[in-house]
């Protein structure tokens, strides 16, 4: 399980903003390269974002579903992306000093990543992590996405 934090210099509704932008999803996520098509209810519990990773020739479509939504405090994700597996991608999110300190936690719940040991795969997702938090303030202090 890799736990990665970050303050952003935005109120907890802006970030939510960008996250309830399902067309933002490769702005954010380090790997993400394209959308095909974002459920009319992302959202919502249970809706879809169908995107690709890699880079092109090299990408795999799959898709991420939301299982929390509960802005402005925590969301949580389940990526797909095999044939490496799927992961959990829960983000928490406090008020503070006039912004956001961000929680984001990963980890491998179905395919083969379960079988990476912690000591190779934890470090791996922080670094991406990093970029990803890093990216998502950058939106959020930009003003980026719609009203959540």
């Amino acid at each position: 399980m890799s736990t990665t934090y970050r303050f952003i210099e935005a109120a907890p509704s802006a970030v939510f903003a960008v996250l309830g932008d399902g067309w933002l999803f490769p702005s954010w996520v380090v790997g993400a390269s394209r959308i095909r098509s974002v459920d009319d209810a992302w959202p919502a519990v249970g809706s879809h974002i169908h995107h690709s990773f890699g880079s092109w020739p090299l990408v795999l479509d799959d898709v991420t579903t939301v299982l929390e939504w509960d802005p402005p405090r925590r969301v949580v994700f389940q990526p797909k992306g095999w044939p490496i597996g799927e992961a959990r991608v829960e983000i928490e999110i406090k008020e503070r000093r006039g912004g956001s300190y961000v929680r984001m936690v990963e980890y491998a719940v179905k395919g083969p990543g379960m079988l990476v040991p912690g000591l190779v795969m934890n470090p791996v997702l922080h670094i991406r992590n990093v970029e990803a938090l890093q990216r998502l303030a950058w939106l959020a202090e930009g003003g980026a996405g719609s009203p959540a």
